[in-house]
């Protein structure tokens, strides 16, 4: 999870994969997720952004990452950690299952 003010990510915070196969999918626990959650509020910060990996394939969303975009204000951040990449990385807003890729820059 990403977190920061004014549309500036200042923060990681890590989750574990907590999906049955996590070759093929990214689940957050409910428990580690609402901890992360008080986490971010006690330190003044928001909810800006997710992230995962798709280590084999193309850094766009999936079917199962259109449908499971809980939090239609936060950007979705897509990892190819791949030599070839061309853009290793990615953001999306995904809204009301509607996709746009975000222009990032990194500071």
């Amino acid at each position: 999870m990403l977190a920061g003010r004014d549309g500036v990510i200042a923060r990681l915070f890590p989750a574990a994969n907590a999906a049955g196969d996590p070759a093929k999918s990214y689940d957050i626990a409910p428990a580690e997720l609402f901890g992360l959650m008080r986490e971010m509020r006690a330190a003044g910060l928001e909810l800006l952004g997710l992230y995962h990996s798709h280590p084999n394939g193309q850094n766009e969303p999936s079917a199962s990452d259109i449908e499971r975009a809980y939090y239609p204000d936060a950007a979705y951040f897509i990892i190819a950690p791949r030599a070839d990449a061309a853009q290793p990385v990615r953001a999306f807003s995904i809204r009301e299952g509607r996709v746009a890729e975000l222009a990032i820059e990194i500071v």
